[in-house]
């Protein structure tokens, strides 16, 4: 069977990955918009990795909420004094898996033979959302900006009415149900029967595992110093959402957010608003060799699958593992290492389950389902709900914990899925040779 980088394609080189500080929304990286993080995550990138920025023929970036003023955050990150104003550079959006989508779509342009060397990642800076204003106010700009006197643009705002004032700020809901992604987390916790405790538990293991990472040093080797602008004297250096000294007792006292009632999905056992930013350095193999860099692993294969964001939303990395796994030609047993992204402690217990279900497995198109996931594989470092989310570089940040995690156990392949709205999800296959 051919995989991805196989046959007439060449194959992907992940060379490294780099990565700011996550930090939650209206705290420390609050100062810098998705483009500086961006901005300052590539140019630590190069630095890093000693290379040639002249070398860089690609920049794909993700980004989940974009900026008004400058929508295409790939072209404003390209545009660093390092690199060469010639590099190609577009932005993607896939939701939560937009950093996949870059890493992806950068991917398939190197093993097509289209380019060599690409960086490709995705920022999100929660801490600051454009906020719209209401369509009445809207047009009254609009047509104040048209008139030729000031007449003209005073009796534009005439019939402003105080409902046209109030601020409209992005919702994390689904535009096609209205449904939060905490009320989808719930409906999902109530279907799968995933208990209270259970997702308390997984919460309690994330922080527990991402508190040990960041204190062996594994975690802080992906993060870079990042300084504060204006006066660029402060550095954030490390994530500020692990939670070392948390218990179970601590987060099962916390209220459930989204069904006060009933629920159990709480903001203990959910990944918090987050800023952050993250990039690979990708590569064909023979460009990584004549350049002389080690490579951490190549990419064998991935998958993306979609369903009905009002059945069970975040559950489409179930649907796009087996066939991940298909085109690698591998089964769930021959994987080293496992990270499923953490929305919510709900989801990858659903996800898990889902695994073992032969109903999720038909869907998918396959006889038998994936089988069971052997826990000592599984975000052996915490995962979102510890580290945080930032929704563009989420993607870009879980590549690099895996295949950096895949070098130091001397494993061979590693296992990826990233749940995303929209009732999307991602997979991929990584390859140590």
């Amino acid at each position: 069977m051919q995989t991805f980088g196989s046959g007439s394609a060449r194959r992907v080189a992940i060379v490294a990955g780099v990565r700011t500080p996550f930090t939650k929304a209206g705290t420390s990286l609050k100062p810098m918009s998705a483009i500086d993080l961006g901005k300052v995550c590539v140019a630590e990138l190069i630095q890093r990795t000693n290379l040639d920025a002249k070398e860089v023929e690609m920049l794909v970036f993700g980004t989940v909420i974009p900026s008004v003023i400058a929508p295409n955050i790939a072209r404003e990150i390209s545009l660093l004094p390092i690199l060469p104003k010639s590099v190609q550079s577009f932005s993607v959006s896939r939701a939560c898996a937009s950093a996949n989508q870059a890493i992806t779509d950068a991917a398939d342009q190197i093993a097509l033979g289209h380019a060599d060397v690409a960086i490709a990642g995705g920022a999100e800076s929660l801490s600051n959302i454009p906020i719209l204003h209401a369509q009445g106010f809207a047009e009254a700009l609009v047509t104040a900006s048209k008139a030729k006197s000031f007449g003209g643009k005073a009796k534009a705002f005439a019939g402003i009415r105080g409902k046209d004032l109030v601020p409209i700020a992005p919702a994390i809901a689904e535009p096609s149900t209205g449904e939060t992604m905490g009320q989808s987390a719930e409906k999902m916790a109530k279907l799968n029967d995933i208990t209270r405790e259970d997702q308390d538990q997984f919460a309690l293991r994330s922080h527990r595992l991402a508190a040990a990472g960041t204190a062996d040093g594994r975690l802080t080797a992906e993060i870079m110093p990042t300084y504060m602008p204006p006066r660029y004297e402060t550095v954030v250096a490390s994530d500020n959402g692990i939670r070392e000294d948390t218990t179970y007792e601590k987060l099962s006292t916390l209220k459930p957010v989204f069904d006060r009632n009933y629920g159990s999905v709480t903001a203990g056992n959910a990944s918090p608003l987050t800023d952050g930013g993250a990039c690979v350095l990708l590569m064909s193999e023979e460009k990584a060799r004549a350049l002389g860099y080690p490579v951490l692993a190549f990419i064998r294969s991935y998958a993306y699958a979609a369903l009905d964001p009002g059945e069970q939303l975040l559950q489409g990395p179930v649907l796009a593992a087996p066939v991940a796994l298909q085109r690698a030609g591998l089964t769930l047993a021959d994987i080293d290492l496992i990270e499923m992204h953490e929305a919510f402690a709900a989801q990858v217990l659903s996800n898990l389950k889902g695994f073992e279900s032969k109903y999720w497995a038909e869907r998918a198109g396959f006889s038998e389902p994936l089988g069971e996931v052997d826990r000592s594989k599984l975000n052996v470092m915490g995962g979102s709900i510890s580290i945080g989310h930032p929704f563009g570089a989420t993607g870009a940040r879980i590549t690099t914990t895996l295949v950096s995690e895949l070098q130091r156990r001397n494993g061979q392949f590693g296992l990826m899925t990233v749940c995303a709205a929209g009732g999307m999800g991602f997979s991929m296959v990584v390859e140590r040779t």
